[in-house]
């Protein structure tokens, strides 16, 4: 009989249970996914807001090309298991998807938990999910034969898939573990850090901003020496209490690639609908019918209330001068504060917060056309533990159903020499 130990229940472990399980129909087999919480597929519960933004309805070349970190270590299991190929089991399963701004594809019901429910029905028919936390990987010899728990049990294994997900949200059960296992066998774990997460600034503006959400803004990121920014995007974003967050900064996040090395920083266009001139002819306006107030009292009609101030400041024209008073020069003072809104980026959120671990398990140890390990015989690798990261929009989960497709089907097919 074929054995097969997954070591991890999220998206990645679930489809490679899956795939597994579906290479081995009319055989003999036992597949077992070890699953820290009681509950598999924590994480994807909490994706996408808690809708779960499930793939991105693109090509190949799409994927890979939003795949900054060793994208094309992946064109191997994208092309197995595609976009297309995701949203066609999803709705097999029944749960139908809907496409759209970015080509973000979601459950109809907006409710993660329906993809997490078609993930675990899946496989509960023809796999055994375990509550437990995985220990070490038995390799003598560079070879697989058996899983180690942490309450001593030892599940015996023709093929071992690790897929424990990364660093980031310790409460889904991504605590790192699965790189002290796979290091043990002599992988190597290149350096991790956060990816798609808060950034942090040195202004002090900042903790009184805490909490304003902005919307219809553009931001912009930029690395020390280079004119062209990093990323420019419009959309959604909040200030915080150490910086800033919210969707368009989680996605700049991940095109940060030096942090601590090279100096970022980050620029906001307030009114990005309103070119130079518009804005101009908006506040002449606005300054028209209230010639006689303060200018501290001139910018509620434009702008939030709490970043006025901020505004103001940064405009350099004394908050006390009458609207009447204020100069061409000083107007357009007031437009540049407004359009190039400057912050200077000091790092990353701590990675426990951030939604994916960029970095892991080295893929040059790892064969790409069937995800298993150079080093040991019968290992194999799936989702985020690997050494590969996107950006937003359904690209990391379906990273992570490619990669689970792929190492399932390969451990299933896996024939150990004794």
């Amino acid at each position: 009989m074929k054995k097969i130990v997954i070591i991890g229940g999220g998206a990645a472990g679930l489809m490679a249970a899956y795939s597994a399980a579906k290479e081995l129909c009319g055989t003999a087999y036992s597949i077992t996914i070890v699953e820290k919480n009681s509950r598999p597929a924590r994480k994807v519960m909490i994706t996408g807001k808690g809708r779960c933004n499930v793939t991105n309805n693109c090509d190949m070349n799409a994927l890979i090309a939003n795949t900054p970190k060793n994208g094309k270590f992946l064109y191997s299991a994208f092309n197995n298991f595609n976009s297309q190929d995701t949203m066609q089991f999803f709705e097999t399963q029944g749960v139908p998807l809907k496409t759209e701004r970015g080509n973000r594809v979601f459950p109809v019901s907006d409710r993660s938990v329906d993809i997490v429910d078609a993930l675990v029905k899946s496989v509960q028919k023809n796999c055994n999910i375990i509550e437990g936390t995985a220990e070490a990987i038995l390799a003598p010899n560079g070879k697989v034969t058996a899983v180690k728990l942490a309450d001593n049990r030892i599940l015996d294994a023709d093929s071992v898939i690790l897929a424990t997900g990364g660093m980031s949200y310790p409460t889904t059960g991504s605590t790192g573990d699965g790189y002290k296992m796979a290091k043990m066998l002599g992988h190597m774990v290149m350096s991790l850090t956060p990816s798609l997460v808060g950034l942090e600034c040195h202004e002090g503006f900042c903790t009184r901003l805490a909490g304003l959400s902005l919307k219809n803004v553009t931001l912009s990121v930029f690395e020390s020496g280079k004119k062209k920014p990093l990323y420019k995007e419009m959309g959604e974003m909040l200030f915080t209490h150490t910086g800033i967050s919210g969707p368009l900064t989680l996605s700049a996040s991940a095109h940060i690639r030096h942090m601590g090395k090279k100096e970022y920083s980050a620029e906001i266009d307030l009114k990005p609908a309103l070119d130079e001139m518009q804005l101009d002819k908006r506040l002449l306006r606005d300054f028209e019918e209230s010639l006689n107030r303060d200018f501290a009292n001139s910018l509620d009609k434009l702008l939030p209330k709490s970043i006025i101030s901020v505004i103001i400041n940064m405009s350099g024209i004394p908050p006390h001068t009458k609207v009447n008073q204020i100069s061409r020069e000083q107007r357009q003072s007031l437009i540049n504060a407004i359009k190039h809104f400057k912050l200077n980026v000091t790092g990353f959120r701590p990675i426990e917060e951030a939604i994916i671990t960029s970095g892991g398990i080295s893929v040059k140890e790892i064969d790409p056309a069937t995800m298993m390990s150079k080093l040991v015989d019968g290992l194999f690798f799936a989702g985020e533990i690997i050494d590969v990261d996107a950006y937003t929009g359904g690209f990391n989960l379906q990273i992570a159903f490619s990669t689970g497709v792929l190492a399932g089907e390969n451990a299933a097919k896996y024939e150990r020499n004794l």
